[in-house]
């Protein structure tokens, strides 16, 4: 398909002809072009256990606390084709146990293309997590309130300096990698 000349303006309203770039030309600059996207998202593994309720909806007994941990996994699917998964735990107990147990593994499967390997891995450590915690973070919430509790808001996390923390500890130990 031939693309046809475009009218350009000189400044003065004068118009002036120019020709696009060829057809291959745009075609192999769209091909080398880096490209990543979001084919989809999906809850991997899920599981909510409340084991004292209804004792703890009425009380949350003494000393409650809450640990919450996130970890991300990727994984290689072909060349271009990625799974990263964001695993949090969520744990509220008290002096009485086990308040709530909250375990998600939320995932996408993203697309990589032309993406160089020094960037890769920071692309699929800190753009795809930071992509997939506001859906990891609505799961949490909602599961938590539907299950008799307050909803438990997960903080923001700079996925970006966790990754650099990481990688300051490769000096020492290995960097995060891809499975």
């Amino acid at each position: 398909m031939a693309r046809k000349k475009k009218p350009a303006s000189d400044g003065n309203g004068a118009s002036k002809e120019t020709a696009a770039p060829a057809d291959g030309a745009a075609d192999q600059q769209e091909e080398d072009a880096a490209q990543f996207g979001v084919l989809v998202q999906f809850i991997k593994d899920f599981s909510f256990e409340s084991p004292n309720a209804p004792m703890s909806l009425q009380s949350p007994g003494e000393n409650p606390r809450l640990e919450v941990n996130v970890n991300v996994q990727v994984l290689r699917h072909d060349d271009e084709i990625y799974e990263v998964g964001l695993m949090a735990e969520a744990k509220a107990q008290s002096d009485a146990g086990v308040i709530y147990n909250v375990e998600v593994v939320y995932a996408g499967m993203f697309r990589a293309m032309n993406i160089p390997d020094e960037y890769l891995t920071p692309v699929l450590f800190v753009d795809a997590p930071t992509i997939l915690f506001p859906y990891l973070r609505r799961v949490v919430s909602d599961i938590t309130r539907d299950g008799g509790f307050q909803p438990l808001m997960l903080d923001p996390i700079d996925f970006g300096a966790l990754y650099q923390q990481s990688a300051d500890q490769a000096q020492i130990k290995d960097a995060p990698t891809i499975a």
